[in-house]
């Protein structure tokens, strides 16, 4: 996946985010490229993003 893909304002739950991001580091072999960096930021954006959602809606 490359960062162009990740979707701003994305709907998917903090989990699905969580999973890839799992996945991103197992791929990697616990160290990041600097593509992967830079994936991994994104991911952790939208991630951070789909947290606050998941707050809001059970407040």
């Amino acid at each position: 996946m490359s960062p162009d893909s990740v979707t701003p304002g994305s709907v998917r739950s903090a989990a699905a985010v969580n999973e890839q991001i799992r996945a991103l580091w197992m791929r990697a072999g616990g160290t990041l490229s600097s593509q992967e960096r830079a994936e991994y930021e994104l991911l952790v954006v939208e991630w951070a993003a789909a947290i606050r959602g998941d707050v809001i809606e059970a407040a």
